[in-house]
């Protein structure tokens, strides 16, 4: 059965997607830990991080730095917090969460709740800041 992931890949389901390219895709986090929490994603459907070849790996983080960079310009924060669990979704993704304190990034905190037109906000001027 295809991840959620995947069907946000697919566009069976909506996501708020601020950068993509043949092989990888960033899309914001529906329930985020801040304002600006994106999660960045393989399209190849895969569980666990290190089950990657080595060249898509490599590829994810170096998309992984480009949005990270998108997201500094658009969110006030000190850097940008990088998270792999795994668990909660079976298809490996990358955690992009903007941080000005250790427990921006406690994911034991409760979750934001943000409107469907925060979020669109949010990710258009990710967008906007991604070169």
């Amino acid at each position: 059965m295809a991840s959620i992931f995947t069907k946000i890949i697919n566009r069976e389901i909506p996501g708020h997607i601020v950068a993509e390219n043949d092989n990888y895709i960033a899309f914001l986090d529906i329930n985020p830990l801040v304002e600006g929490h994106v999660l960045v994603v393989p399209k190849q459907e895969t569980d666990y991080i290190f089950d990657l070849k080595d060249d898509v790996l490599s590829g994810l983080h170096l998309f992984a730095k480009k949005v990270a960079k998108a997201i500094e310009k658009s969110v006030e924060c000190k850097r940008i917090g990088v998270a792999v669990i795994g668990l909660e979704v079976p298809h490996v993704h990358i955690h992009l969460v903007p941080l000005n304190s250790m427990n921006d990034i406690n994911f034991n905190k409760e979750k934001l709740n943000p409107s469907q037109d925060a979020l669109e906000n949010m990710a258009s001027k990710i967008k906007s800041n991604i070169n």
